[in-house]
C-alpha cells in the first residue's frame, strides 16, 4: 500500500499508485476544468501533489501549456529571481564494483583508463578549479569500498577544503557518492559537506534492478531508502534525481515527485534540490540502445512542471544538455547549472582528449566557465558563486522556511552579487567584467532592505579593494 510516511521504500514509491496515478492524468488530459483547478492551486505557491503535477505533465490543451509554462516562469522569479548558482563537478576516481548498464564505469569494461587522484592530484585539480573561479563543487567517485572507501572521501574532502591559491577558495563541497550508512553519513556531516546527492536513476523496481544486474547498487530498497538514513545521520540538504531516458518518464516523473512528498513527511524537509540529467554517450555506452529517450519538448514540460510542484526546492541542469536546451530551461525553473565541467578523473589538469576514455559521459555543452558566465549575463541573469546559506547554519528546514516564506531573497540576492563582483575582479574576460558591472549596478537597486543595501555597496567597494568572502 501506498505510504508516503513508511520508511520502507516500496510503500513510499508504490508501484501500483504509480501506474493508477499515469492513468488517471491520461484520462484527464483533456479536462479543462481541473487543469485550470490544478494551476490556480499552484498559484498559491504551496506545490502540487504527484497526481496534480503527472496531470499538468499529460495536459494536451495548447493554451494551457503556454499557462504551465508562464507560471512556471512566475514561481521561478518569485522564489529564486533571477539569480543562476554556479557548480563545476570534481570526479576522483572512475573504480566501480558495479554492473550498471548505462555507465561506462561498470565493472566489466576492461577497456576504460581507471584512475584515482591522490590527495597531491587533487589539490592540482582543486588550484586548477579555483583559478576558473568555482566556490562549489560536487565531488563524484564510482562505488569501490577497496578503491574508494569513505575514509578516502573524506580525507579528499579535507584537502579541498584546505587550499587557499590566490583569491580562490572551495567555499562548499557537495558529495555524490553511493548510497552508505548512517554512521557514513554521519561522517560527511562533520566533514562539513554541503548537499548530499544520490540520483535514482529510476523509480520502477524491475527496470532498476535490469538495470544493475550485478554489485551493491542492484539492492533497490537500500539505494531507495538512502535520503533516510543520511538524514538520520545529520544530513539535512539532499539532492534527488532520476536519469531519464532509462524508463519511461512519466514514471519516473511521478517518482520523483512522491520521493519529495515522503522526505517532507517522513523527515519534515524535502529535498533541496533535484536534478533532471538525461542519458549521454559515453565509453561502452550507446543512448540509442535505450528506447525511453525523451525529446527536448518533452523535457521541457518535465522542468516546468517540476518547478511548479515544488516551488522551494532548487533544479539543477547540468553540462550534459546543450547551450540551446540550457537557455530554455533556464527560464522554466531551472536555478543551479555546472560551467567550464569536466566528466573525466584528473580532466581539469589534463585537457581531455579523443584518447581519454574516462569520462563519465560526454557533455555537451563544452563552454568555458567565463563564457557561460557572459552568456547568462546577456540573457538578464545573476550568476551566483554563493554558498553562504550553508556557511551560516541556513540548511535543511530553516532554509525551506526561508525560501517558502520568499525571506531568502534578502539573503541570495546581495550574496549573489558579492560573489559575482569577487569573480568579475578575479577571474572575468574584460567583456564579461563589463556586462556584469552593468548587472551588479542594476540589481543593487532590487535589494528591498536599504541597510543591507549600504552594507552591499559598501562591500562591493571593498571587493575592488581586494577583501573577500562577504555574506550577509
Amino acid at each position: 500500500m501506498y505510504d508516503k510516511k513508511s520508511l520502507k521504500a516500496e510503500e513510499f514509491i508504490s508501484d501500483e499508485e504509480i501506474l493508477d496515478t499515469i492513468e488517471y492524468a491520461k484520462a484527464n488530459k483533456s479536462n479543462a476544468e481541473l487543469i485550470d483547478e490544478i494551476l490556480n492551486k499552484a498559484r498559491e505557491l504551496k506545490g502540487l501533489s504527484h497526481r496534480e503535477a503527472a496531470v499538468l505533465l499529460e495536459c494536451d490543451i495548447k493554451d494551457k501549456e503556454q499557462e504551465i509554462f508562464a507560471l512556471a516562469k512566475e514561481i521561478k522569479n518569485k522564489f529564486y529571481g533571477n539569480r543562476i548558482v554556479m557548480f563545476a563537478p570534481l570526479y576522483l576516481s572512475n573504480y566501480c564494483v558495479n554492473g550498471c548498464t548505462y555507465c561506462p564505469y561498470h565493472y566489466k569494461n576492461k577497456h576504460i583508463k581507471r584512475k584515482k587522484l591522490t590527495q597531491e592530484e587533487i589539490k592540482q585539480e582543486v588550484i586548477a578549479l579555483q583559478d576558473l573561479g568555482h566556490k562549489r563543487l560536487a565531488l563524484e567517485t564510482g562505488e569501490d569500498p577497496v578503491n574508494n572507501p569513505i575514509e578516502y572521501i573524506l580525507e579528499s574532502i579535507k584537502t579541498i577544503y584546505g587550499i587557499k591559491h590566490k583569491n580562490g577558495a572551495i567555499r562548499r563541497v557537495n558529495v555524490n557518492i553511493a548510497a552508505t550508512t548512517v554512521e557514513n553519513y554521519r561522517k560527511l556531516k562533520d566533514a562539513g559537506i554541503g548537499t548530499y546527492i544520490l540520483f535514482q536513476e529510476t523509480y520502477n523496481k524491475k527496470s532498476y534492478e535490469e538495470l544493475h544486474p550485478t554489485g551493491p547498487k542492484h539492492d533497490y530498497a537500500y539505494h531507495t531508502e538512502a535520503m533516510d538514513r543520511a538524514m538520520d545521520g545529520g544530513i539535512d540538504d539532499v539532492g534527488i534525481g532520476v536519469l531519464f531516458g532509462l524508463n519511461l518518464y512519466r514514471y519516473d516523473f511521478i517518482g520523483l515527485l512522491m520521493h519529495a512528498e515522503h522526505l517532507e513527511a517522513a523527515k519534515g524537509v524535502g529535498p533541496h534540490t533535484i536534478s533532471v540529467p538525461r542519458i549521454r554517450p559515453a565509453d561502452d555506452i550507446n543512448p540509442e540502445e535505450f528506447e525511453n529517450a525523451i525529446s527536448d519538448e518533452i523535457f521541457q514540460r518535465i522542468v516546468a512542471v517540476l518547478r511548479i510542484a515544488v516551488p522551494y526546492t532548487g533544479i539543477i541542469v547540468s553540462t550534459r544538455e546543450s547551450q540551446k536546451t540550457r537557455e530554455k530551461v533556464l527560464e522554466l525553473g531551472v536555478s543551479q547549472i555546472s560551467g567550464g565541467s569536466r566528466t573525466s578523473v584528473g580532466g581539469y589538469v589534463e585537457e581531455e582528449d579523443e584518447d581519454d576514455n574516462s569520462a563519465q559521459f560526454e557533455t555537451s555543452d563544452r563552454r568555458t566557465l567565463d563564457e557561460v558566465v557572459n552568456w547568462l549575463l546577456s540573457l538578464g541573469f545573476i550568476p551566483s558563486f554563493c554558498t553562504a546559506c550553508y556557511r551560516e547554519g541556513r540548511t535543511g528546514d530553516r532554509f525551506m522556511s526561508l525560501v517558502k516564506s520568499g525571506q531568502i531573497a534578502n539573503c541570495c540576492q546581495p550574496n549573489a552579487l558579492m560573489t559575482l563582483k569577487e569573480y568579475l575582479e578575479d577571474y572575468a574576460s574584460s567583456e564579461t567584467k563589463e556586462k556584469g558591472i552593468k548587472v551588479i549596478e542594476k540589481e543593487i537597486n532590487n535589494i528591498p532592505n536599504e541597510k543591507v543595501r549600504k552594507l552591499v555597496i559598501d562591500n562591493l567597494k571593498n571587493i575592488e579593494n581586494g577583501q573577500r568572502d562577504f555574506r550577509v
